[in-house]
């Protein structure tokens, strides 16, 4: 029985997106959630040039990740807005790279075009290596199989031919070969409560982390999205695609339109991309991603114009919408130094 038949079979149902909706679960006596990651693909880069040759493309270091380290990296075009984003995963000769479905094709492409030069390959791996994602509370049950729990954020550990990472959040991603993704979930089950995607992304956005869609590929600096939180971009590592153009922001110039989240009101969530208004201007922000908290709402993560959301006056509307968004904390401070303008 292949993956996706099996978590069919489980009372999980996939859209053409990939996210995954999950029936009522019946252990509700358990806090140990999984969520089956389909909405994430992922390919690889393997080959003896794999580092050297991400390391000239990505936006992190590829060194920290070669030392055991899994990192954010957004690949950029020449103007240093992200084409791609996606979580790096050392393996045997290579790497791994997860990123939402709806761009896998597009950053496998466009990391091939400059391949070509180089001692690497990629392929799609999103049929043979899936993923699943758990709770804090799912420690105790990953030891009992087998895996070494990651203490620190960031760090991996491998283990049932898989890797697991502890991302922020103080959450887990295991990235494994689908059969024995299908034991794991098979032996643990009596164990979890099922979850969907609309749970891991919500979890995602509280936990403040960007996520890169089709909608808007070419559309934000990676400050713009925070990533230089999650040591997604180094500015010590030397040259990569759309350097220039970063390291200009992070050193001389001043970044306007950070990254914030946001409660909406409404039944469905607004597409990545939607644009944010406010009376007096249209345009002040874009969505990043979001998700449902209720029937009545939910949360995201927007661009916006860092002028528009410090005067608290200013309602700020999601084009569509009818009432205001509201303005939420994030679980990092940005440095105060990113907004000033430096005249050295």
């Amino acid at each position: 029985m292949s993956w996706l038949d099996t978590l069919h079979t489980l009372g999980v149902q996939i859209d053409e997106r990939g996210n995954c909706q999950v029936s009522a679960s019946k252990h509700t006596d358990t806090t140990v959630t999984i969520t089956p990651l389909t909405h994430l693909g992922l390919f690889d880069v393997l080959g003896p040039d794999a580092e050297k040759f991400l390391q000239g493309q990505l936006s992190c270091d590829i060194s920290q990740v070669s030392a055991g380290k899994s990192l954010l990296g957004a690949h950029c075009n020449i103007k240093g807005s992200m084409v791609s984003l996606s979580r790096l995963i050392a393996v045997d000769n290579g790497f791994w790279l997860r990123c939402e479905r709806s761009i896998l094709a597009t950053a496998m492409a466009n990391l091939k075009k400059y391949m070509v030069f180089s001692k690497a390959e990629s392929q799609d791996r999103s049929d043979e290596i899936v993923g699943l994602g758990f709770n804090a509370e799912a420690a105790e049950l990953l030891a009992a199989q087998g895996f070494s729990i990651p203490i620190e954020t960031g760090a991996s550990s491998n283990g049932l031919n898989g890797h697991l990472i502890r991302v922020p959040g103080d959450r887990f991603e295991l990235w494994l070969p689908a059969e024995d993704a299908i034991t794991l979930l098979t032996a643990c089950l009596n164990e979890v409560v099922l979850t969907d995607t609309n749970h891991w992304r919500l979890a995602e956005i509280r936990a403040g982390i960007p996520a890169l869609h089709s909608q808007t590929i070419e559309t934000f600096i990676p400050q713009m999205t925070n990533l230089q939180v999650f040591d997604g971009v180094s500015f010590t590592k030397g040259c990569y695609t759309g350097q220039e153009v970063v390291t200009r922001l992070q050193h001389r110039g001043k970044l306007n339109r950070p990254m914030y989240r946001l409660a909406f009101s409404g039944d469905h969530p607004p597409v990545a991309g939607s644009a944010i208004n406010t009376p007096e201007r249209a345009g002040v922000g874009s969505v990043v991603s979001a998700a449902m908290q209720s029937t009545q709402g939910g949360e995201l993560l927007a661009v916006i114009l860092k002028s528009s959301v410090d005067d608290e006056q200013t309602s700020l509307m999601l084009e569509g919408f009818d009432q205001p968004l509201q303005r939420l904390e994030l679980p990092y401070t940005l440095d105060p130094e990113l907004f000033e303008r430096k005249t050295h």
